[in-house]
């Protein structure tokens, strides 16, 4: 699913940060939120946006901080994961807001496919940090 916004009032994870949508939230500080992809390539793919918003990863004016929290949150997830590995993509053409993706495990195995709500939320609570 590609989405394309023409404004940032209308930018999808402008309204999730604002918490007009709802997410699977399973990490927040005062500058970034981590929630779970509802269109998910594995089990706990993860979103970790910026809250302020900002069109690329390399825009944001603290990058290394970025990425520091990325570390902080991919190595949580690999505690919880049966082989240790947490895969890192940095696209952006999706959703023009920075965004990394956090893929747990060696592949991917669901192709995008909506999961259950009940399968959401065990996730959630699994990865929640």
């Amino acid at each position: 699913m590609v989405l394309y916004f023409k404004a940032m009032s209308e930018c999808i994870f402008c309204q999730i940060v604002k918490g007009k949508i709802p997410c699977y939230k399973i990490y927040e500080d005062e500058d970034f939120l981590a929630f779970l992809d509802v269109f998910p390539f594995t089990r706990g793919h993860t979103l970790v946006v910026t809250k302020k918003h900002v069109d690329y990863v390399w825009d944001y004016p603290q990058v290394g901080k970025y990425f520091e929290v990325v570390a902080k949150i991919a190595k949580s997830i690999r505690e919880k994961t049966v082989d240790k590995i947490v895969r890192c993509s940095v696209v952006g053409t999706d959703v023009t807001h920075a965004h990394i993706h956090l893929l747990p495990g060696k592949k991917n195995d669901l192709t995008g496919k909506k999961l259950s709500v009940d399968e959401m939320e065990k996730i959630r609570k699994r990865f929640k940090m």
